[in-house]
């Protein structure tokens, strides 16, 4: 199973549309995640017009037409592994104890609002994950979303991808 993972896009303030290499991801995804910052519906519908399936959450700068389709924490069981998505984790200083603190019943926890690419795994194994921005790098050097896979119910081939 292909995942893509995203946050942050921020249109369009930040960008006019989502970069060519991320849209050319979604068609092989079984699974696309959003962490939320997303500002406008029309990304959301774009997503979930070309998304097999749509694993998704509101953050902290999007609205109420957002917040009426989206959760603030969602949740996905993916070929064994539990994964959650939330927006907002609090300071990077100890965000490992905190998350896995709040969610122990999951594997994973994708989350954004940072736009800093982030793959730590708690105590516990609970495994976070950060893509960055594709959009919106803020102080950091590149663009950037992750790819990943589950096989044989392991996360596997978790990719970075810088957008230049």
């Amino acid at each position: 199973m292909r995942l893509v993972l995203m946050s942050d896009t921020h249109l369009p303030r930040r960008a006019k549309r989502l970069p060519d290499p991320l849209l050319a991801e979604l068609p092989r995804a079984d699974v696309v995640f959003h962490a939320g910052d997303w500002v406008d519906t029309a990304t959301l519908d774009l997503l979930e017009d070309r998304s097999r399936r749509l694993v998704a959450v509101y953050g902290n700068n999007d609205g109420p037409e957002l917040r009426a389709r989206l959760p603030e924490v969602a949740y996905a069981e993916l070929g064994g592994l539990r994964f959650g998505v939330v927006h907002e984790t609090g300071p990077a200083r100890g965000r490992e104890a905190r998350c896995a603190a709040r969610f122990p019943e999951l594997d994973v926890l994708v989350f954004g609002h940072s736009h800093i690419p982030w793959d730590t795994v708690a105590p516990g194994g609970l495994r976070l994950l950060n893509p960055g921005s594709p959009t919106d790098r803020r102080r950091q050097p590149h663009h950037t979303y992750l790819t990943a896979a589950v096989a044989d119910g392991a996360l596997t081939d978790v990719t970075l991808h810088r957008i230049t």
